[in-house]
């Protein structure tokens, strides 16, 4: 994304100014994963003043004069993942590094999201998971007014209800899973998935840490980690407000087209 446009890409300023065998990029992109260790950076721009869709795609590879990068980015979570601001800078990129069709690189960007959204909800259902499980150790050995929190009902019925939660997640992400292998998911099917994995994501990894009591908080037990890689979840990928826009335009509750 770029300062500014965030999930909405028609947005993007960056501009690809033609200069015959070669364009030259001047942009700042934000929030770039693997945005230090890339040594090639697929760069969206504009390519086309007429249509705020007319933006194409370039290849821009490591050492090429203009292009910098900024410091890692220090996040909540996950930090073994590097993350960083990139800058172009009259950046020359040769028109062969054109990816894909010229002027259609909105397009080529779209075609990949609904697989995009769907890898996502898959790593926030694995997330979940891993947060269920050390917790369902750790009930079992802690032990609380001379019995294990697991004897107690309210913890019993939090892994219920966590399970039960989980256990729906992961039937639809596996139908989703199921209908891409065959080429037809659809843009509203993949943005539920991605809603809904990363809400059961976010409410399962908190109930964890609440279930660890004040060793929950500690870095030292996982639970604190599956936490802080959890919050971003609703946010990349398209926020959960995009994608419960884009479910309710397949409802056809589009306030434009009124």
């Amino acid at each position: 994304p770029e300062p500014g446009a965030g999930s909405d890409i028609s947005r993007i300023r960056c501009k690809a100014d033609d200069q015959g065998d070669h364009v030259s990029l001047n942009a700042s992109k934000t929030f770039i994963s693997n945005g230090i260790l890339a040594d090639l950076v697929t760069v969206a721009a504009r390519t086309s003043a007429d249509n705020r869709h007319g933006m194409s795609l370039f290849v821009v590879e490591r050492g090429m004069e203009g292009f910098e990068r900024g410091d890692n980015l220090a996040k909540m979570g996950l930090k073994s993942q590097d993350t960083a601001e990139l800058f172009f800078s009259d950046v020359r990129v040769p028109r062969e590094n054109l990816l894909g069709e010229q002027d259609r690189g909105f397009y080529h960007l779209m075609h990949g999201l609904a697989e995009e959204r769907l890898l996502a909800a898959v790593g926030f259902q694995a997330n979940a998971e891993a947060a269920y499980a050390v917790t369902a150790d750790y009930i079992g050995d802690r032990k609380l007014f001379g019995k294990s929190l697991a004897e107690f009902q309210n913890t019993r019925f939090k892994m219920a209800e966590m399970r039960t939660e989980l256990d729906v997640a992961q039937v639809f992400v596996d139908q989703c899973v199921t209908v891409h292998n065959a080429g037809k998911l659809s843009s509203d099917d993949a943005a539920k998935a991605k809603l809904f994995t990363s809400e059961v994501e976010a409410r399962v990894t908190d109930e964890c840490v609440q279930l660890h009591g004040g060793n929950g908080y500690m870095d030292e037990y996982a639970v604190s980690r599956y936490y802080t890689a959890a919050r971003v979840s609703r946010i990349y990928a398209g926020t959960s407000e995009i994608m419960k826009e884009i479910i309710a335009r397949s409802l056809g509750l589009d306030p434009r087209s009124k």
